[in-house]
């Protein structure tokens, strides 16, 4: 082969490398900084494991489950019942199905799924049955008092300009969630709180983005020792 043809095909191959390597680089680049500039999207769960029933609601590894989800500005929460239980409203429980405090959060901050009975958002100084102090409440105002009263459908609902954090501080005896519960092991009913959440896991979406992120870290290195 010649001398001219051997340079020319080498600055081609080199220029390829080149330029593939910068493609990675800007990959690199654009991931990280949607990674950096989406919002710390997460989901975390609390299990539903002290009994304060009198008699008790259990033995019962959890009574259910709150799962609150940061949606853009805006946090989503699920109350969720296991084990054949359900949300029963009695004076333990301040007559709230659910309780929770929030930081920074206005009554009309909070919007409550449609559901069968109709439920609402209630505020006031919910101090029940040993459970410590509360603001707000997720009620039946239809419901009967005790298990005429009662049902097993999901409380869902949306708490605007809030995060995660706003709905999660321990109340003055380190309780952050209570539901009243009718039980399905032995048909006593009371309150259970959750007071320690399980370990946040990533979306999806941001999951992804890290994994892309990853790969192309790992195409700019290969290429580079590709070079070498």
């Amino acid at each position: 082969m010649s001398k001219g043809r051997y340079f020319m095909g080498r600055t081609m191959a080199t220029v390829g490398v080149k330029g593939v390597a910068r493609l990675g680089l800007v990959v690199v680049l654009l991931v990280t900084g949607l990674l950096v500039a989406a919002p710390s999207a997460q989901a975390l769960t609390f299990d539903l494991t002290s009994d304060h029933c009198d008699p008790a609601c259990g033995p019962q590894a959890s009574f259910g489950t709150v799962t609150l989800t940061q949606n853009g500005a805006n946090v989503d929460v699920t109350v969720h019942l296991l084990n054949g239980n359900q949300f029963v409203k009695t004076g333990s429980a301040d007559f709230q199905d659910f309780k929770f405090n929030a930081t920074g959060v206005a009554l009309t901050d909070i919007t409550v799924d449609a559901h069968v009975p109709a439920l609402v958002a209630a505020t006031g100084a919910f101090n029940g049955d040993g459970t410590g102090a509360f603001a707000f409440g997720i009620t039946c105002p239809s419901c009967g008092n005790g298990g005429a009263g009662a049902f097993s459908t999901d409380i869902v609902f949306h708490v605007a300009n809030a995060t995660i954090a706003d709905l999660t501080a321990p109340n003055n005896l380190g309780i952050v969630f209570v539901a009243d519960i009718l039980s399905g092991s032995n048909g006593n009913t009371g309150p259970v709180d959750a007071t320690t959440p399980t370990t946040p896991t990533p979306e999806p979406a941001s999951t992804a983005l890290l994994g892309l992120s990853l790969f192309g870290i790992g195409l700019v290195a290969a290429l580079r020792r590709k070079k070498a």
